[in-house]
C-alpha cells in the first residue's frame, strides 16, 4: 500500500471509485482508489499462462464500451469464466465513470502485457487525463520529481488499485512536480497487465487489437 506519510504532493487517497472525482480539484494531480481485488480474482490473473492475457488497442464511443469490452475478450486466449466476466464488469465500470468525469466523446483503451521497462524514467503523459489500473503485476509508481532528476521516494500504487494523473493537456496547470512510471521489471520474469484509458474528443486513430 501506498506509506501515507510518504505521499507525493498532489495526490488524492480514497477507498471508493466515487473518490476518483478528486481529479477536478484544483490542486489535484492524481487520483488514487486503493481498493484491493480478492484473493481468488488474484489468485487467477496472477497465473493464467501469459499467453492467455487479454491485449487491445481500440477507441469506442462511450456508450459503447460493454460491446467492446466483451469482444476484446472473446478475441482473446482467455477462456471465459465467472473471474473473467468481473473483469469484463469492472473495466466497463470504469470506463464508464471516467468518461463521465472528463466528459469523453470517445474513449482510447488499452490492455498491455508488460514484461519489459516499458516507460521507466518518470514522466508526464501528454494527454487530458489518464486512467490505469494494474491487473497483475507491480502497479504504476509515483513520485515529486524534477525533470530529468531521480526521486528520493517512490510510491508504488497496489495492484487493483485506480488511478487517474492529469497529463500535459488539462486546462489549468498544477506546479507539483508529480511524475509516473511503469516499474521497472526486465530480466525479472514478472509480467503485468495494465488497463490503460485515454479521453479523446475524435476517433482519430484506427481500431486495432
Amino acid at each position: 500500500m501506498l506509506d501515507h506519510t510518504l505521499i507525493p504532493q498532489g495526490v488524492r487517497l480514497s477507498n471508493s471509485l466515487d473518490g476518483l472525482a478528486e481529479i477536478q480539484q484544483p490542486d489535484c494531480g492524481a487520483a488514487v482508489c486503493a481498493r484491493a481485488p480478492s484473493d481468488a480474482f488474484q489468485h487467477w490473473i496472477d497465473t493464467l499462462p501469459p499467453a492467455q492475457l487479454p491485449k487491445a488497442r481500440v477507441i469506442f464511443a462511450p456508450r459503447d464500451v460493454l460491446n467492446t469490452v466483451q469482444d476484446i475478450f472473446a478475441k482473446s486466449s482467455m477462456q471465459s469464466c465467472r473471474h473473467s466476466d468481473q473483469m469484463i464488469q469492472d473495466i466497463t465500470a470504469l470506463a464508464d465513470q471516467f468518461a463521465k468525469l472528463t466528459s469523453a466523446k470517445w474513449l482510447r483503451l488499452r490492455l498491455d502485457v508488460v514484461t519489459t521497462n516499458a516507460c521507466r524514467k518518470f514522466h508526464i503523459d501528454a494527454v487530458t487525463a489518464r486512467l490505469l489500473c494494474t491487473y497483475r503485476g507491480t502497479g504504476t509508481q509515483l513520485a515529486t520529481a524534477k525533470v530529468d532528476a531521480e526521486p528520493t521516494h517512490v510510491h508504488t500504487v497496489p495492484t487493483g488499485a485506480v488511478t487517474i494523473l492529469r497529463g500535459t493537456l488539462w486546462p489549468t496547470k498544477i506546479h507539483t512536480g508529480l511524475r509516473h512510471r511503469s516499474p521497472p521489471i526486465e530480466g525479472s520474469g514478472e509480467t503485468r497487465l495494465v488497463l490503460v484509458l485515454d479521453p479523446l474528443d475524435a476517433p482519430m486513430e484506427e481500431v486495432c487489437y
